[in-house]
């Protein structure tokens, strides 16, 4: 396999899967096939002493706060360490997201940092000076900036519950877990090379300073890809608390999970590295996805292709005339089209689309409507540049992830005469 085969996510989760298959398989004697009988048979049960203890929940939540403001009228708020943005509070704004409207995914409380006394420790097998830097150091070195979409894995959540009548286990997200920015930072590649990274090197891993240390691994040629960043500021301001201050790791085009907040630590290893984010969560279980050893499940890559129409989930309207927006996105690819429903799916027209049309970001849409007294189900459906298109259904998994049914975007309108 070729090193740039490992930028693609999916194709990276793959191979280190089968590295430690093969490589547990051959500490316990087994043939690559029984080792896989067993991961499959005895899930949650640990197999000779080099093997970790899977388990299928996900780690709990800790209880705890945001630190900027989150509205009721901004914000759909779950747990306070998470808040979904509204999308009716997007109508008239532009392409970019405000930081202050931006969703908010913490496993835990925002940390409090002191940019002073903060260090970040690169360190590792894979690396030949392992080093720290202060802020200061990092602010010094080269920078880029970036505007990208950045999306939680459970966007969409909850529609497994209101549409398939199947609820799973999270945040019950809507569409709003979605948000694009501009980012800008030191490219991870700037930093591993000061500390020396070797050709030897295979996985690089950010750790948050958060109370669970959240971490996720990527490849090391996702690592040194132009884009992927270490962010210290966020629309042209300094990194919000919420968002990882005073450093992030983005990771364009992977799931919002890989982008760790408040890293501190960086390991580079030589050898493949995994973690609970790509084991335990962040994976498809469900009797459509197969284990994926060491994860118990098929590992989540990219998101997939999603439509949101920028009002409120139950909206009233007055009857009249209506210029309906909203915006479609795809990782890694732009929108090609994007067609909208009033009648509940049974008739379609297609939407324009408004400048920018960023490849990893989204495009703004809108289309004219007449609405008489009634009540509708709205509807969109976006295909991008590569020809994916939002499906008419999704199998079901047990966490809730990647939800796209073009019937996510429908919204129950009240059309009638006057004032709403």
């Amino acid at each position: 396999m070729k090193e740039n085969d490992l930028l693609v996510e999916k194709v990276y989760q793959q191979a280190r899967a089968d590295e430690f298959i093969w490589q547990k398989a051959k500490t316990l004697g087994m043939s690559r096939k029984k080792f896989l009988q067993f991961m499959t048979v005895g899930a949650g049960i640990a197999i000779g002493s080099g093997l970790p203890r899977l388990r299928l929940e996900e780690p709990a939540l800790a209880a705890g706060e945001v630190v900027k403001s989150v509205p009721p009228e901004l914000f759909y708020d779950y747990k306070g360490i998470q808040q979904e943005m509204r999308w009716e509070a997007m109508y008239d704004r532009g392409y970019l997201v405000p930081n202050e409207l931006f969703y908010v995914r913490n496993h835990t409380a925002t940390p409090k940092i002191d940019q002073k006394t903060w260090r970040l420790r690169v360190e590792g097998s894979g690396v030949s000076r392992p080093r720290e830097f202060t802020y200061d150091e990092l602010l010094s070195l080269p920078s880029v900036s970036v505007i990208r979409a950045l999306e939680c894995a459970g966007n969409g959540r909850s529609f497994f519950e209101s549409v398939q009548g199947k609820k799973a286990d999270g945040a019950p997200w809507k569409l709003g877990a979605i948000g694009v920015a501009e980012w800008t930072g030191v490219p991870l590649w700037e930093v591993l090379q000061l500390a020396g990274v070797k050709r030897t090197a295979k996985d690089v891993m950010p750790e948050g300073l958060d109370e669970k240390k959240v971490r996720r691994p990527m490849s090391l040629a996702k690592a040194l890809e132009e884009d992927t960043l270490l962010v210290y500021a966020m629309n042209g301001q300094t990194l919000p608390a919420d968002h990882g201050f005073p450093i992030r790791a983005f990771v364009p085009g992977w799931l919002g999970a890989a982008s760790i907040k408040w890293v501190g630590r960086i390991e580079v290893s030589e050898k493949p590295l995994f973690s609970t984010w790509n084991t335990e969560s962040y994976v498809l279980i469900g009797s459509d996805y197969q284990p994926n050893p060491p994860a118990k499940g098929t590992i989540i890559t990219a998101q997939n292709i999603k439509s949101a129409f920028e009002l409120a989930w139950d909206a009233k309207m007055p009857a009249g005339e209506h210029l309906l927006r909203g915006r479609s996105w795809s990782a890694g690819s732009k929108i090609a089209k994007v067609e909208v429903s009033l009648d509940g799916g049974k008739t379609w027209q297609a939407a324009r689309l408004r400048e920018p049309n960023l490849d990893g970001a989204w495009v703004r849409w809108d289309v004219d409507w007449n609405a008489r007294p009634g009540k509708y189900q709205l509807q969109a459906k976006a295909t991008d540049t590569k020809g994916n298109t939002q499906p008419t259904s999704v199998p079901f998994n047990a966490k809730g992830y990647l939800y796209n049914v073009s019937s996510t975007a429908q919204k129950i309108v009240g059309g009638r005469a006057g004032k709403p």
